[in-house]
């Protein structure tokens, strides 16, 4: 959210646009423009063009799967170099590490100007907070026995079937698997590390090139919107060409608003003509189809082509950019296209820190998606209240407007977890407190919560309001837990309290001293069903320059906040996280935490969920949620979501109600509004928009045993929640550039949103020849023989777009309550749609939703499977090993059952069936007969039979035979 609101009226929409002139183009940031010039030069000269950087052969050393050597840059026109430590690593996951340093700043042998007391060193620490795991370094990496003058080769990955292949002059490294070339590093010799110099002082008057005719007017103090930065070590960029020969793909590095598939960014056929840009900011009201910066960033990028996927993630907390090029070679020049292939050329600029990219060679999107998830960590599975409905806004005016809309969701039978508060509960804005007149008994508004097992988020920023007689800023103050100005003085700037202060959470102890801050003893009235909302962690600073701090302030070890302030946001996230898992350990049973973030970086998902921040009430805005949350996903970071409405304007009852239908497969669902705004309560709509909303809300709650399957599975493997047509059919290119629809989870379902106004049908696109059932009434729509095909689904307002399609078995809880925690000892149904082979599976893991038991074994994860042939539907367990608490949780839930098994697409020979078999525990002897309702195929739908009770336990082994009627 923010304060400064240009307002326009529009269709009777208050509406306002980004003020672009408070953020940086390219031309306006010294080192991208400086890098894009160097790019121009080296293409303009052509073959003429070389590096000046090469290894010195003498230096290469490889031991224990690490290559180490020593880049010259050659400068001077020749007569000098600079020296810069080269690090190979190959680790056992098949990922290579490639990291360059700077010689003379490792060993501090340089001086910093105005008197500076920030770091030497390039910023080396941008690991230790987005790195968990996956380091392990190879021990069957070797040195290629095919020799060649002037390069080195190493073989390394599973079956030694990836190839580093390290040109010496110039630099580079081809990265290969099975022998075919997937990355290319400084293939176009873009490669640049801006070494430290002295500045030279230039007489008035005199020009600012130096003798190399390099223009150093954007070298030393940068002015933009009335801030002037001192960059006390002078140029210090990185920089390098990624090139991905055959691939016409590329995917991630969010946040941006625009297509999955990432656009190019140097003009013509209506390209961005402006790079990606990675610098989390408070953008509010954000533009579509942009490469504009947004609230977060991370660096990672897939590339794809038919039947692989390669990645990078480039691990650099500055502020950085990503050109992209495409173009298309032929073999031949008279083949008119036919045969030809695209490269994609991508050029990262960083302004300062390490060169410091991971390699990923896949073949396959569920293994890139693995192997970064073990570097960064997977996304943390969320208590189940998390993943259901949040109800927002800025603000709930006071405990008795909260337990109010409490009740109306009541009285009117929608069910909802989660209530929010924004900051006008804290007593004048001072985080820690309540409102003595509004929330004057906030724990009485909590109990009610309670009572259906509802859950209150408060909202917790990182600015501290500077007044007298305000306990934490006095702390943070004599404790020097805040943020400092280049100086090495508090650094003062202005927020929501006007006059604040930010909390350093690269600090250890400033992260000791916040966590301490959620106790109950501390944070006087809260409860246990209060969880926190971390916003505003870019940092938005009001007055600053880009609406956030100055590059040259100084955190924790006196690095520079330009050197970390993409990771400035996760920080926050961590100290806060550290606070609840305090907190929570204090009672009998630790909960997990659940947080908010709205900035981020790669590794923020191991903490909490994300939202896109501040868009608008239009239909664009509710059309580019779905890539963007599908970029997180794939960026892993999958619990993602928008805010459902829109936050700034007031959306119209159609499009209100279409955004709840998308928004119910968001994986963080949650609805949201500026204080300016109509309240939206889903209650408010009128009818039938409040029935329809109703009902998109409860198919999230219906669905919620499949959704937490999916979480589990992001918690164990690092996959994606909601997947993208390339990502699910990864040999059909046809559908690589679709981001308008997506499958959720493993579980064959397939949504497409209504996204435009006035639309009553939806056309969906299916990869390959599968049948695939409409989730309301068992529509047939056949996939084409030839794949690639698009089928029309009937979507009038009432009706969201969803397919399931045939093999899938999907595990739903059909019993309506007013929240998640009151379904937990519900029935489960199970959904059933059969191939043409009759068969079907799925899989189901639920546990208790709250505490970490699960790590001890107390949870449940099956296998259903329908074998066609012998027509018998099984339950196996996918436990591989019981855990302390195993036994104690399977007798907890032992009365919960199966309710209810529906079957699609059944043939017609089950017209006749009445009944079926159904045992349990393997006992064929204890054998009982349940009831079998068949229903006929009517036009266009398929034919469709139900079990009713079959009265298996959903933890236990069973068997429901169809072949006996």
């Amino acid at each position: 959210m923010h304060p400064r609101i240009p307002i326009r009226r529009s269709h009777s929409l208050l509406l306002a646009t980004v003020k672009r002139e408070n953020f940086k183009t390219c031309d306006q940031s010294g080192f991208c423009k400086r890098n894009r010039a160097y790019a121009d030069t080296a293409s303009s000269l052509g073959s003429s063009f070389e590096s000046p950087y090469g290894i010195l052969p003498d230096s290469i050393t490889f031991k224990d799967g690490i290559l180490q050597g020593t880049i010259l840059k050659s400068i001077g026109n020749g007569n000098a170099a600079v020296r810069l430590p080269l690090t190979v690593t190959f680790l056992e996951s098949g990922t290579a590490r490639v990291t360059v340093d700077e010689e003379k700043r490792q060993k501090g042998d340089i001086e910093l100007r105005h008197g500076s007391v920030a770091r030497k060193e390039r910023y080396n620490e941008a690991a230790d907070w987005a790195i968990v795991g996956g380091l392990e370094v190879s021990s069957s990496a070797t040195l290629s026995g095919d020799k060649e003058e002037g390069i080195t080769k190493i073989i390394y990955g599973a079956g030694k079937k990836h190839e580093a292949v390290i040109r010496h002059k110039p630099f580079g490294i081809d990265f290969k698997r099975d022998g075919q070339t997937q990355i290319k590093f400084n293939d176009r010799g873009l490669l640049n590390v801006e070494h430290w110099r002295a500045k030279v002082e230039k007489a008035e008057g005199e020009s600012n090139a130096t003798p190399d005719q390099e223009d150093q007017s954007t070298w030393w103090d940068e002015v933009f919107g009335g801030n002037t930065d001192s960059k006390p070590k002078g140029p210090e960029s990185v920089a390098l060409d990624i090139s991905f020969p055959g691939y016409e793909h590329v995917f991630g590095i969010p946040e941006h608003t625009g297509p999955l598939s990432l656009k190019e960014t140097r003009g013509a056929n209506g390209q961005f003509t402006e790079p990606y840009r990675m610098y989390n900011s408070d953008v509010f009201e954000y533009e579509m189809d942009s490469p504009m910066t947004l609230y977060g960033s991370i660096p990672f990028m897939q590339a794809h082509r038919k039947d692989s996927t390669v990645g990078v993630f480039w691990l650099n907390g500055a502020e950085t950019w990503v050109d992209i090029i495409k173009s298309k070679a032929s073999s031949n020049p008279l083949s008119l296209g036919i045969g030809s292939r695209t490269d994609t050329q991508t050029h990262w600029l960083s302004e300062s820190g390490l060169l410091d990219v991971f390699v990923f060679l896949g073949p396959t999107p569920k293994d890139i998606s693995k192997s970064y998830g073990e570097l960064t960590g997977y996304t943390q599975l969320p208590q189940q209240f998390a993943i259901a409905y949040h109800q927002c806004r800025w603000n709930y005016v006071s405990d008795e407007d909260v337990k109010d809309v409490d009740r109306k969701f009541d009285k009117h039978r929608i069910p909802y977890d989660v209530i929010w508060l924004d900051i006008e509960y804290t007593e004048g804005k001072k985080y820690f407190t309540w409102d003595p007149l509004t929330f004057s008994d906030p724990k009485s508004m909590q109990e009610q919560l309670d009572e259906h097992d509802r859950k209150l988020v408060a909202i917790i920023d990182p600015h501290i309001k500077n007044v007298p007689d305000y306990s934490i800023v006095d702390e943070m103050k004599s404790n020097s837990f805040a943020v400092k100005n280049k100086d090495g003085n508090i650094y003062e700037g202005w927020c929501w309290p006007g006059s604040s202060y930010w909390v350093d959470c690269f600090n250890p102890a400033a992260i000791k001293w916040w966590q301490d801050l959620f106790k109950y003893s501390a944070w006087k009235d809260t409860l246990p069903n209060l969880w926190i909302w971390n916003d505003m962690n870019e940092p938005s600073v009001f007055n600053g320059p880009e609406t956030t701090m100055p590059k040259d302030n100084l955190h924790h070890g006196n690095w520079e906040h330009r050197d970390v302030h993409n990771i400035n946001g996760l920080t926050l996230v961590n100290a806060t996280y550290r606070g609840l898992q305090d907190r929570s350990k204090k009672g009998n049973e630790p909960r997990r935490p659940f947080i908010l973030t709205r900035s981020f970086y790669a590794g923020s998902q191991r903490m909490g969920a994300m939202w896109t921040g501040d868009n608008q009430a239009e239909w664009p805005h509710l059309a580019a949620s779905i890539p963007m949350v599908l970029a997180n996903g794939i960026a892993g970071f999958p619990f993602a979501g928008a805010d459902v409405g829109g936050f700034f304007g007031n959306p119209s009852k159609e499009l209100l109600t279409r955004w709840y239908q998308a928004g119910t497969f968001y994986p963080f669902f949650r609805g949201h509004a500026h204080i300016d705004t109509r309240r939206r309560e889903p209650y408010l709509a009128g009818e039938p928009y409040t029935s329809i909303i109703a009902s998109a809300i409860r198919l999230r709650y219906q669905l919620l045993p499949a959704w937490y399957t999916a979480f589990h599975e992001a918690a164990t493997d690092g996959l994606p929640i909601l997947r993208p047509q390339y990502w699910m059919f990864p040999s059909d290119e046809r559908g690589f550039s679709i981001d308008d629809q997506f499958h959720i989870g493993s579980t064959g379902l397939l949504a497409k949103p209504v996204t435009s106004e006035g639309a009553s049908s939806v056309d969906i696109y299916l990869a390959d020849d599968a049948t695939y059932y409409d989730y309301w009434d068992f529509t047939l729509h056949k996939g084409s023989s030839s794949g690639g095909s698009k089928t029309t689904v009937a979507a009038p307002l009432e009706k969201i777009p969803l397919l399931i399609r045939a093999g899938h078995i999907v595990p739903r809880r059909d019993r309506e309550r007013r929240s998640s925690g009151l379904m937990r000892h519900d029935p489960f149904t199970l959904l059933i749609t059969l191939d043409s082979a009759g068969s079907a599976e799925g899989t189901l893991y639920f546990d208790d939703g709250e505490t970490l038991d699960h790590e001890a074994g107390a949870f449940v994860h099956r296998r259903f499977a329908l074998d066609g042939a012998a027509e018998k539907l099984s339950s196996t367990d996918l436990a591989s090993n019981a855990g302390a608490k195993t036994a104690a949780y399977v007798k907890s839930i032992k009365d919960v059952r199966v309710e209810k098994v529906i079957l699609v697409g059944v043939p017609d020979s089950w017209r006749e069936k009445t009944g079926v078999s159904v045992s349990e525990d393997g006992d064929k002897k204890k054998s009982r007969t349940a009831k079998l309702e068949y229903h006929t195929a009517e036009a266009g739908k398929a034919a469709w039979a139900v079990v009713r009770d079959p009265a298996v336990g959903i933890g236990r082994e069973w068997t429901i035979d169809f072949s006996q009627s």
